[in-house]
C-alpha cells in the first residue's frame, strides 16, 4: 500500500504555513515529514502525517486547497551512494522520479526518502525485488 501524502496549495505570504500547522496541531495530527516548493506568489506544502485522511478533512474544513497523492517511502543505506543505488534502479526500470524529499524517522537503521513517481506500484515492486525496504503507509505513519 502506498503512502498517502497531503499537498496544500499556499499563498506565499506571512502566516499561511503557521496556519496549516495550527490546524493540524488542533486536530492532534503529527507531521512526520514535509517539503515546500515555492514560487514568488505560491507554494506547495507536501506533508506526511500520522493520519492523512483526517488531515485532509480538517484542512479542507479550514478552507485550505488540499489534495492527496500516493508516494512511496524507501529505506536505503545511510552512506555515500545509498540514494544513487535507488535512483539507478528506477532509471534502469525507466521510472521517472517527479520529486523526492528526505524523511527522518525513529527506529530506522537507514535513510528514508519519499519518492513521487508516475508508476507507484511498479516502482514499489522493482525496489522490493532489488532488496530495498519499501515502507507501507501504516508503518511510516507510526514512526
Amino acid at each position: 500500500m502506498p503512502v498517502k501524502q497531503i499537498s496544500v496549495f499556499l499563498e506565499n505570504k506571512s502566516g499561511r504555513l503557521a496556519a496549516v500547522t495550527r490546524t493540524l496541531a488542533a486536530a492532534q495530527i503529527n507531521i512526520r515529514a514535509l517539503s515546500i516548493a515555492d514560487t514568488s506568489d505560491f507554494g506547495i506544502l507536501r506533508l506526511i502525517v500520522n493520519d492523512p485522511d483526517r488531515a485532509l478533512s480538517v484542512l479542507r474544513e479550514d478552507g485550505f486547497t488540499v489534495g492527496q497523492t500516493d508516494v512511496i517511502a524507501v529505506e536505503m543505506p545511510d552512506q555515500p551512494g545509498g540514494l544513487a543505488g535507488v535512483l539507478d534502479l528506477l532509471e534502469q526500470a525507466q521510472l521517472n522520479v517527479e520529486y523526492l524529499y528526505a524523511f527522518i524517522g525513529r527506529g530506522s537503521n537507514g535513510a528514508l526518502v519519499i519518492f513521487r513517481v508516475e508508476e507507484v506500484e511498479e516502482a514499489q515492486s522493482k525496489l522490493s525485488q532489488a532488496g530495498f525496504r519499501v515502507l507501507e503507509g501504516d508503518a511510516l505513519y507510526s514512526l
